[in-house]
């Protein structure tokens, strides 16, 4: 071999050997300090099970506030996006946990961006030494309830107050009057009035209690419209002579429906008395079935003052009154469109209005339709 390629051979061998050194000198620097992973803490698995099943909505956070488990509903609430809590407050407390340890429960209002605000319940607790536990329950429904409940007590109480008090004031007046016969029997006469609107408010009252407890038909029953719009129509009888209103039937006989006599009635009627309380002096009120395949509509046409567009989609609010100023005189208590709402809601069915301002109105109320035997046999035919 001659000295240039020994030469050659030596310098290779020199660099192999200097970079094996070099290497070895790295890798013994890396494991010398290298650090070791840190181990994320694992929820339990008995926890974890349980969260898989959980309806309410739970969240496990670590101590980084982290999100290392959490229930579908949390989720579907808005609690956790990734591994992060959405709500600040609820994550504040889960810090205060983790510091002290304290099981604590909390009332939280949770806003997000271009959704409506819900109520929820939040109870922390800490889960071993690291983690902790949050459970969320949405209160938003409850709340709800519990406003319309306290509105409608505070109606109820309003609309007592009138007529209570208008008796109280004519039996004053009646005292002072004794020696008048002709003012007592004038003041004996609006107390008889004002007592029976007291009477008719309180019986609605009850009546959408009842409707609004969702409670189902209690042995429903073939109910005949014939019937029901008979005594619809004889309810407000009295009142309809008073204004030389002319209440007129027609349509279709022998319809029945399948439900309760009363409620179906007390619709009826409400509707009837609406039309005949609304109407002025010689006017029609119209009342008429008609029927398909599967649906009854029970419609009244009434040509009374109407109602303005803005506030077609109140109508059927508890108290609520198209014309306030009116409804001492025509003595409403703005019950009757809820209960007849109720009332169809409850048979599964619904109702509808079409009013034109100053011109009338036709409400009418759609029921699911009972085909009786002969019916059917005929049908087969």
């Amino acid at each position: 071999m001659d000295p240039t390629t020994q030469a050659f051979l030596a310098a290779l061998i020199g660099a192999v050997v200097a970079g094996g050194a070099v290497l070895a000198w790295h890798v013994s620097d890396r494991q010398q300090y290298r650090i070791p992973p840190v181990e994320e803490p694992v929820v339990p698995a008995g926890v974890a099970t349980v969260l898989s099943v959980l309806r309410s909505s739970a969240v496990v956070v670590d101590d980084g506030d982290v999100v290392l488990k959490a229930s579908a509903p949390a989720y579907a609430l808005g609690l956790v996006r990734g591994t992060s809590l959405l709500s600040e407050d609820l994550a504040e407390l889960v810090r205060q946990v983790r510091r002290d340890g304290q099981i604590r429960e909390t009332e939280l209002l949770m806003s997000r961006s271009g959704m409506p605000s819900r109520h929820v319940t939040a109870r922390v607790a800490p889960l071993g030494s690291r983690l902790v536990l949050a459970l969320v329950e949405d209160r938003t429904r409850e709340r709800r309830v519990e406003a319309v409940r306290r509105d409608f007590v505070a109606n109820v109480s309003h609309e007592l107050k009138t007529p209570v008090g208008a008796i109280r004031l004519l039996a004053e007046a009646v005292g002072d009057a004794a020696d008048d016969p002709e003012a007592v029997k004038r003041f004996a006469g609006r107390m008889l009035t004002e007592s029976d609107r007291l009477s008719r408010l309180v019986q609605q009252v009850i009546e959408l209690s009842r409707l609004q407890g969702d409670d189902p038909l209690e042995a429903p029953m073939p109910v005949s419209l014939d019937d029901v719009i008979a005594v619809a129509v004889d309810t407000s009888a009295i009142d309809a002579d008073s204004k030389r209103i002319q209440v007129v039937t027609g349509g279709v006989h022998g319809l029945e429906v399948y439900g309760s006599q009363e409620q179906v009635t007390a619709a009826v009627a409400n509707l009837v008395a609406n039309a005949v309380s609304y109407s002025g002096n010689d006017s029609t009120v119209l009342v008429t079935a008609k029927a398909d395949e599967r649906t009854v509509e029970i419609s009244v046409v009434d040509q009374g003052i109407g109602i303005p567009e803005t506030e077609m989609d109140r109508i059927f609010e508890r108290f609520y009154r198209v014309d306030p100023a009116r409804h001492r005189s025509t003595g409403g208590t703005g019950l009757g469109l809820s209960i007849v709402k109720h009332v169809a809601a409850t048979h599964g069915g619904d109702v509808r209005v079409w009013s034109v301002e100053g011109q009338g109105s036709t409400f009418t109320l759609t029921l699911p339709r009972h085909l009786s035997s002969t019916f059917n046999q005929e049908a087969l035919l």
